[in-house]
């Protein structure tokens, strides 16, 4: 657990350093949140030059898979505090790293590891917690998955145990689609453990995130506190928008808070926590969590007084925190629409006019035709009118080879 901040001075003996793992989009706002604060910071990634690399005081590469490699770099640095923010890293180091007091690990290691694997987290939320969750199986095996659909019955989702973003899931709605939805499970997800969940089809009104920030109060205790629902639309898995806030019944929401209270306090540390959730009227289903920013919280960068990046970074500081929103917002994803290297965006001073409109160019240094290099943001008197102004604004914006 963290404590009240006191931050040293960067690059010197009395540094506060903090590593992140994983430097995408996410990574590189959490990165500059922190480096306003006065903090030291070492971004890891898998690749050269990922976003976060760009704005660090460090960067390495390295396959954050690989125990050792992930020991030696910690021994290298010594960080005060590590950062997960991508689910494919080394958990069984991180769990090292912080019983042996090398740092603090975010929220803890032991979240890091249940939130990395479907089943684990699953199973903390459903068989210890008791919360209300889509009726699921496990199957290590075609044929086991095959038994597990027929007993779930059609239709049903099948997702990688471990995976983000909608990676690797199928929707399966017969026999005939449960070897394709094995194969593309084992391609597709972020490591292929051999190893899928069968979740029953909930047929829900609308699913949201709901933000949940547990930081330190003036008794030096952790305290909860909640963010304005986030609304999104996936295609493929993956959020192409949101919006905030997302309309809910009193009782719809108060039930969202309780489940997200409850589960980010069994997971436990500080920070900021995506709780997903289904919702249908006035029943919520419980369905993952994130212990880090979440992508489709983008949109508090134009919509809410401090944005997910800066409710983190203060968290893990021991720092206050406000969740308060200043403004109906939406985002809405900028695609890379061609496979390059070192693409250029036409079209910026187009979505930059549109009212209420502002862009965050990630850059990546990889385009791919569906790979997020970018995102629209817009604020206005209402949801439906900032979504109209997100959508907009990003298909001003035009990825074109030089």
């Amino acid at each position: 657990m963290s404590s009240p901040a006191r931050i040293g001075t960067p690059l010197s003996s009395s540094a506060t350093k903090v590593m992140l793992l994983g430097s995408g989009e996410l990574g590189k706002e959490v990165i500059i949140a922190f480096q306003r604060l006065g903090v030291e910071v070492i971004a890891v990634d898998r690749y050269a030059n990922a976003p976060g690399h760009q704005v660090a005081h460090r960067a390495h590469v390295i396959d954050m898979t690989n125990p050792d490699a992930l020991r030696q770099l910690v021994e290298q640095e010594q960080p005060h505090y590590i950062v997960p923010e991508i689910e494919a890293i080394a958990t069984q180091a991180l769990l090292e790293i912080e019983h042996t007091g090398k740092a603090i690990v975010i929220p803890t290691a032991r979240a890091t590891w249940l939130t990395m694997n479907r089943e684990g987290i699953r199973r903390l939320a459903a068989e210890d917690l008791g919360l209300p969750t889509s009726p699921h199986r496990y199957a290590d095996n075609a044929e086991q998955l095959k038994a597990a659909c027929s007993e779930i019955g059609f239709p049903c989702v099948v997702k990688p145990v471990v995976s983000s973003s909608g990676k690797g899931q199928s929707r399966v709605d017969g026999p005939e689609q449960v070897e394709a939805a094995w194969n593309h499970a084992a391609s597709a997800g972020l490591v292929d453990s051999g190893r899928v969940i069968v979740e029953g089809f909930i047929e829900f009104d609308y699913e949201i995130t709901l933000l949940t920030v547990r930081a330190l109060n003036e008794r030096n205790e952790p305290a909860t506190h909640f963010c304005q629902p986030i609304g999104h639309l996936q295609e493929k898995g993956d959020y192409v928008e949101s919006w905030q806030p997302h309309p809910m019944s009193p009782v719809a929401l108060k039930k969202a808070q309780d489940i997200a209270k409850k589960v980010t306090g069994a997971l436990g540390g500080l920070g900021v926590f995506g709780v997903e959730l289904f919702v249908k009227g006035d029943m919520v289903w419980f369905s993952e969590v994130s212990p880090r920013p979440h992508d489709t919280g983008m949109v508090t960068m134009i919509s809410q007084e401090q944005n997910e990046f800066e409710m983190h970074a203060r968290a893990i500081l021991g720092l206050p925190v406000d969740s308060a929103m200043r403004s109906a917002g939406a985002s809405a994803v900028i695609y890379g629409q061609v496979d390059a290297t070192g693409i250029v965006f036409d079209g910026i001073s187009d979505a930059l006019r549109v009212a209420g409109a502002d862009i965050r160019l990630f850059g990546k240094p990889e385009s791919f035709v569906r790979r997020r290099m970018g995102v629209a943001l817009a604020k206005a008197q209402d949801i439906d009118t900032a979504r109209a102004r997100a959508r907009l604004a990003a298909s001003k914006i035009k990825p074109v080879t030089k």
